[in-house]
């Protein structure tokens, strides 16, 4: 499971500790290396998740692993009253909160720190939840989405957005070329963390895609579970339902 896989192999601290002081290393180049790495199609899938969302049109949304606010930011255009971007990382928070100033923002979207395996938001909370490029790097993939669970609201929508393996050749040859030789490369290159980069090509290859992801969905509790690959399969878009 993913949990096993830590940025820092030789660091005593727990993964959610190693993955904080990743993220708050990382934040200040981690939107334009995004850009880079996805070779900008990941602009392209979060504008998926916002039109699945826009359709429930949903009141309030949690966004949680916000990082530096993205799909948040983008989820204003759904007309939701309120979004919270939540994230264990200060320093991605800090540029995010300055984004959403700069695109005066900050009435509709509250950047707040927070564990998303022991969230500080009563039950059944929110009637939209999302997480983009996060649920791979929680330190226990099903307490994490037990606590999803628990506040969203009945007949919520619950959509994740996660890089997965293609099933197909040649794509899934190249995929593995890119993710183990091209990827760690351009950590090693342009990032000041080296194994930053090294971690999230080996957490995303090792996380349960597809159905083996609907399935632990299924698991927790929720309903209506499908996935949608997307870009020959690169990522997947999940999406569930709350009874």
């Amino acid at each position: 499971m993913t949990k096993n896989i830590t940025p820092y192999k030789n660091s005593k601290r727990g993964k959610k500790q190693q993955i904080t002081k990743m993220f708050d290393t990382i934040a200040g180049e981690y939107d334009s290396l995004n850009r880079v790495i996805s070779f900008g199609i990941d602009i392209k899938w979060r504008n998926k998740v916002v039109s699945l969302v826009k359709k429930k049109k949903p009141n309030n949304i949690l966004d949680i692993a916000t990082g530096t606010g993205d799909l948040a930011i983008n989820l204003a255009n759904t007309g939701a009253k309120k979004i919270v971007g939540l994230d264990i990382s200060k320093g991605m928070l800090e540029i995010g909160k300055e984004k959403i100033r700069s695109k005066q923002l900050s009435d509709v979207i509250d950047m707040q720190i927070g564990d998303s395996e022991n969230m500080p938001f009563s039950n059944e909370s929110f009637d939209t939840i999302t997480v983009a490029f996060g649920v791979r790097n929680f330190e226990t993939l099903e307490k994490g989405l037990k606590e999803i669970f628990r506040v969203l609201k009945p007949g919520g929508i619950f959509i994740v957005l996660e890089t997965s393996v293609p099933k197909k050749i040649p794509f899934r040859q190249g995929y593995f070329i890119y993710t183990k030789l091209l990827l760690p490369l351009i950590g090693i290159l342009f990032s000041k963390d080296k194994k930053a980069y090294s971690y999230l090509s080996n957490s995303a290859a090792k996380f349960p895609c597809g159905e083996a992801f609907n399935n632990i969905l299924r698991k927790v509790g929720f309903i209506n579970v499908k996935d949608q690959p997307q870009t020959f399969g690169v990522a997947t878009i999940y999406k569930a339902s709350k009874k």
